[in-house]
């Protein structure tokens, strides 16, 4: 299996990451081929088959998902699950425990994934536009310092291939977006969610340069899903796990 890996990762010996794109995997179109999703309407048997292949590839003992409902809803994962089951309404997964990869479905939408190496304990987000205007990267980051003691100044996050400035279009922006979110504005309706994610995990401690922006279009590039080019389709897969 081929999948991406960011930099700022990239030396940290606990940690492992793969954010993959839709080859690779059994779905039939329009989910083809790796779709992570069991919400789009593929084969449910396909889906589990295609996290199989990933857990495998990976050599996890197990994923773990959430359905996500763009929230900022956080779950704290403190066992390993038997089985792969989601559970209902979150949008942000934290866990310590080794060898479990949490994972997040997207089609345009940000996994922005989250390292602290002073406490060992991870965090991957579903950061959507209805994402940013509720901060869900806040509400998962207090959320680490609350449980874990995260110092968020310590946390390294990389937010993966997802709809980039060219293509994040919102006709209607100034009723979906909050008017501190109209500043993101680089072209007539379109805005800079890259930037959104960067600032707001800014603004709750972490460091700039501990920030890697994947800077993929997925609009733009036909390797990865996306709603805004295709809107019936499958859901690419970003982990994030501790060894």
């Amino acid at each position: 299996m081929k999948f991406l890996t960011l930099s700022i990762f990239s030396e940290q010996p606990n940690l492992l990451h793969a954010i993959f794109n839709r080859h690779g995997g059994l779905s039939k179109a329009p989910f083809d081929s790796l779709n992570n999703s069991f919400g789009v309407g593929d084969d449910p048997l396909t889906v589990y088959a295609n996290r199989k292949i990933i857990q495998d590839s990976l050599h996890l003992d197990i994923l773990k998902s959430v359905r996500q409902i763009h929230s900022d809803r956080v779950l704290i994962v403190r066992s390993k699950p038997t089985k792969d089951l989601e559970e209902e309404g979150y949008d942000a997964l934290i866990t310590d425990v080794p060898n479990l990869g949490l994972l997040i479905q997207q089609a345009d939408c940000q996994a922005v994934m989250l390292y602290d190496p002073c406490t060992k304990v991870i965090a991957n987000i579903h950061a959507g536009w209805k994402g940013a205007t509720v901060n869900i990267i806040r509400a998962t980051i207090r959320k680490m310092t609350a449980a874990f003691g995260t110092v968020p100044a310590d946390i390294l996050a990389g937010i993966s291939p997802s709809l980039g400035p060219c293509c994040a279009e919102f006709i209607h922006y100034q009723t979906e977006l909050p008017f501190e979110l109209h500043k993101y504005q680089k072209a007539a309706n379109h805005f800079d969610f890259w930037a959104i994610s960067r600032d707001q995990l800014i603004a709750e401690g972490v460091e700039h340069n501990r920030i890697e922006i994947a800077k993929i279009c997925t609009r733009c590039n036909q390797d990865y899903f996306s709603y805004r080019r295709e809107k019936t389709t499958g859901r690419c897969g970003s982990i994030i796990a501790l060894r």
